[in-house]
């Protein structure tokens, strides 16, 4: 862009002084000639780097997530592609063998119905018991009644003294019967009281078993956490997954990317939240992404201190210029160009100042990104 204004302004030059003539070409004009462009490009690059300041270092990040089986076993099946395919959130990344899980969850429910079941008998006995009692103590108040008839006729003469005496017999069986009644309800009480008391963290822990189970027989079938590419996939069926959450057995590669482009630390004080911003991308010459600025992330490394039993130590090397990331929200029309992961490119940012000049910048980015179609090597 420079080389341009220069020959256009060379253009005016060699017309007015020398074509036209219409001012003389002496010392001082030809003093002023050259004063005029060193003074006027070298203001115009000042107030482009800091009204529309650029960046050589653009950044395409995307978030990895690596995979872990939360279980162990054989993988049966691997129905995912690496590569540039696409994988939706929910989509079925592999599977392990079932079988084991699966007779798991069935052992752990028939556990479950034993344990409910032992407890349903119980009270079915307690209700036969209960029952049982009310039915002696209904004929006990028959038989009672009838001692008080027969003592009542025997008094008077009427009744028979066997009668009287086979009656007390009847009802002292039946009262007998009912001790023993009220004996084996308790019983039984006693019996299914011990054994919910003892049950209930018994069943409960076969519940909890069971839950376990299920969830591991349904962590067999692992599923993308997100819309994500698989990258580097080795794994095939046969192989063996262990379970271990340090044992990764492939990576997923997030669709949608994160852009940030690293400014010098006196390249920062014009940049604000919503500024315009273009940049471009090595992998895709000629084209311009549109983005607005997210925010300036305002910490580096230098910058953190980590606890320890060293004092801190300075001036031992020369460290490299510190640089702040300025994070970019991508125009959606423009985020399919944010392929590739590590991707990198120019940018620059406008400000809401010095407008004036910003197509300048514009020009430059834009000459910038059609010559990133060359491809400058000697084989």
């Amino acid at each position: 862009m420079e080389l341009i204004l220069l020959g256009i302004y060379a253009a005016f030059v060699w017309l007015i002084f020398i074509k036209l003539k219409w001012l003389p070409w002496n010392t001082t004009s030809q003093v002023t000639v050259a004063v005029i462009p060193i003074v006027g490009i070298a203001a115009l690059i000042l107030s482009l780097n800091v009204f529309a300041p650029s960046s050589a270092d653009v950044r395409v990040f995307k978030y990895t997530i690596p995979i872990v089986s939360q279980v162990r076993g054989r993988v049966i099946e691997v129905p995912v592609e690496e590569g540039n395919r696409l994988v939706k959130k929910g989509d079925v990344l592999f599977r392990v063998d079932p079988t084991p899980y699966q007779l798991n969850v069935d052992s752990l429910m028939a556990q479950l119905v034993g344990a409910e079941g032992g407890n349903e008998q119980l009270r079915e006995q307690l209700k036969a018991a209960t029952g049982s009692s009310d039915a002696l103590r209904t004929r006990i108040g028959l038989a009672r009644k009838r001692v008080q008839q027969n003592q009542e006729l025997a008094a008077t003469g009427a009744g028979n003294r066997f009668d009287l005496e086979q009656a007390e017999t009847n009802l002292s069986d039946l009262e007998a019967q009912l001790g023993a009644s009220i004996a084996n309800e308790a019983q039984v009480r006693a019996q299914l009281a011990a054994t919910v008391k003892g049950d209930i963290s018994s069943v409960a822990k076969i519940k909890a078993d069971l839950a376990n189970a299920e969830w591991e027989l349904e962590q067999t079938t692992v599923r993308s956490p997100c819309d994500c590419y698989v990258i580097n996939l080795a794994l095939r069926p046969g192989a063996f997954v262990v379970g271990m959450p340090i044992n990764p057995v492939m990576t997923l590669v997030e669709a949608e990317g994160q852009v940030v482009a690293l400014y010098s630390q006196n390249e920062l004080h014009q940049i604000e939240p919503g500024n315009y911003a273009e940049f471009t991308l090595l992998t895709n010459p000629g084209k311009i992404v549109r983005a607005t600025v997210d925010s300036i992330v305002w910490a580096t490394g230098a910058g953190q201190m980590q606890a320890s039993g060293s004092l801190p130590m300075t001036g031992v090397l020369n460290a490299p210029p510190n640089r702040f990331a300025v994070k970019f929200n991508i125009d959606p029309e423009d985020k399919a160009l944010l392929v590739a992961a590590g991707a990198a490119g120019h940018g620059a940012v406008y400000t809401n100042r010095g407008k004036a000049i910003h197509i300048l910048r514009m020009v430059i980015l834009r000459v910038g990104a059609y010559t990133d179609y060359l491809v400058l090597k000697l084989h």
